[in-house]
Parts: C-alpha cells; structure tokens; sequence
C-alpha cells in the first residue's frame, strides 16, 4: 500500500455532511420496522464480517457513522483501512443499543463496501505496473455525491488523486481546445485567465495527435506542466514520452485497461489515469451480523 493512506482523509466537515446526509436519505421519519420489533433501550452486540478478500476501506469512515447515529455506541475495530481482508475476517464490533445499530447497518455496509472495492480494483492495477515508474490516477468518473469517498478510497488502495473538481486544477481537454479555437488559443487563454484571476493552479491539456503535441510542445515552456495523450497507442505514446522528454509530467488515458496497463507503463509515462478505478469496481462482499 501506499504510505499515502495514513495522511489523507477527507475534511471533516465534508465527511460530516455527507453522513447526514445519507442518513436522512435512509432513515426519513423513522426506521418503523425496528421501532415496532425492538424495545426502546435495549442493548446488543453486532460484527462486521469479511465474505470476500480484499483491501479494506472504509473503516474509519464507518466509525464516524456509528458515533453520528449514536455517541453511544461502542466500537473495537480489529482490522484497519489500507489491510487486505480474507472471508470469515472480523473488522469491528459494535456494541450499543439495538435500535442504534440497525438504523447505521446499511449507510456503513453501502459505504465500506464501495469503498473496499475501489480500494481493491486500486491495488489490483497497482500491481500490473509494479516496477515501471508510472503511477496511477483516477478520474472525475465517480458516482455523484460520492466523489470524496470513491477518491479516498483511490488512496487508501495506493493510488494517486487526479484533480478533486473543477476547480483545483486546469486541465484543458478536447472540447476546451475545440471551442477555443485551437491549442495556441486555448493555452493563451488560460494563461490570462490565471493572471487576470491571480491564481496559481496547475495547468495540464490534452493532445489527440501528433499534430497537437507539436503545438503544445511549442505553445506550453512557462504555461503547462503536464500533458496527456489521449487515446494514444502504446507504440505512440512511446514515441510522444521521447519527444516530449522531461520538459513536461506526461499523462497516458482513453480506455486503458487491466489487459493493456502494463504495456502503456512500459513507455515510460509519469501517470495513467484509469475511470474503471471509480466507475467499474465491484463492490465487496461484507455483513454486519447480530450476536450475543
């Protein structure tokens, strides 16, 4: 794993207000099912179980859910954000009332198990490019309402974060160039955007050939930092890398997959950014089962 996982964590407020959220989401004006079968106070135990192998993700997560249903309730956890899971695993136990436990079960088992799975599908591509030099990154391709977690789920299976939002880095893409007018004309327009706006982020565009890479190449010296080749074959790419030398952080995306990520490692790219981390995961196998 990446030693990435222990230092980054979400804002707190951000985490706050997603779990409110999806607890007044679940739980409207009342779990009535558990309100109707089970006393007010009474007390229980339940565990979270492993059912399928993995990287786990979400605990920590899952004990701010516990603490915002009830600050009563207790939770011991025994396996940690970041660790692999195998099937009979126990990564928490939570004891409290039972009303309390029921109403956070399902936000905590939807969360850990989406997060476990892009953890998972994470540390899966990590290892077909282990030893090339390239990292990886994810994308903007996640589930709305979810992009924080999707992406500290990302860290926590060793991967890289691409830009949060919109609004944290430039990244001029196809359309950009297209409705700007062309790449001198777009890369222009940015660098007065980020005068006039006195604003220092990061500026990366993306060439579709070997056209465009020629006029970033010539339009970028003081204006990019990175540039991503879109839709480039391995053998291309290899040759835009050398081209492009260490004048620029060089980016490879476009449908690049378990099957084919090695190979675009291979041509010496800094990054690959891969939408299947966040948009085609599978989520883990996990339960959260009463005992006494």
């Amino acid at each position: 794993m990446s030693d990435q996982t222990d230092r980054f964590q979400p804002d707190p407020h951000s985490i706050s207000t997603f779990i409110q959220t999806a607890l007044k989401e679940d739980i409207g004006d009342g779990d009535h099912t558990s309100l109707a079968c089970i006393k007010h106070g009474v007390k229980g135990k339940a565990k979270l179980l492993v059912k399928e192998p993995g990287i786990l993700a979400g605990q920590s997560l899952a004990e701010l859910i516990f603490k915002e249903v009830d600050p009563s309730l207790e939770v011991r956890t025994f396996i940690f954000d970041g660790q692999p899971i195998e099937p009979g695993n126990i990564i928490l136990e939570v004891s409290g009332e039972e009303q309390s436990i029921l109403l956070a079960e399902r936000p905590v088992l939807n969360c850990m198990q989406r997060m476990s799975g892009i953890a998972t599908t994470t540390s899966r591509y990590l290892k077909l490019i282990e030893g090339t030099g390239a990292k990886l990154l994810d994308t903007r391709k996640t589930t709305p309402g979810m992009r924080l977690l999707e992406k500290w789920a990302v860290r926590i299976g060793g991967g890289m974060n691409h830009r949060i939002g919109l609004y944290d880095m430039i990244l001029i893409k196809d359309n950009h160039v297209d409705y700007a007018g062309g790449i001198k004309e777009a890369i222009s327009a940015v660098r007065e955007y980020l005068v006039k706006k006195k604003m220092n982020l990061k500026v990366e565009i993306e060439v579709r050939n070997f056209e465009e890479l020629d006029e970033a190449l010539e339009e970028g010296p003081g204006n990019i930092n990175r540039i991503l080749l879109d839709n480039f074959t391995p053998e291309n790419l290899k040759t835009a890398v050398q081209l492009i030398g260490k004048r620029f952080e060089t980016e490879a995306s476009g449908g690049i997959n378990e099957n084919t990520i090695r190979e675009y490692a291979l041509t010496g790219v800094d990054f690959i950014s891969v939408g299947a981390l966040t948009h085609s995961f599978k989520s883990l196998d996990l339960s959260l089962k009463a005992f006494k």
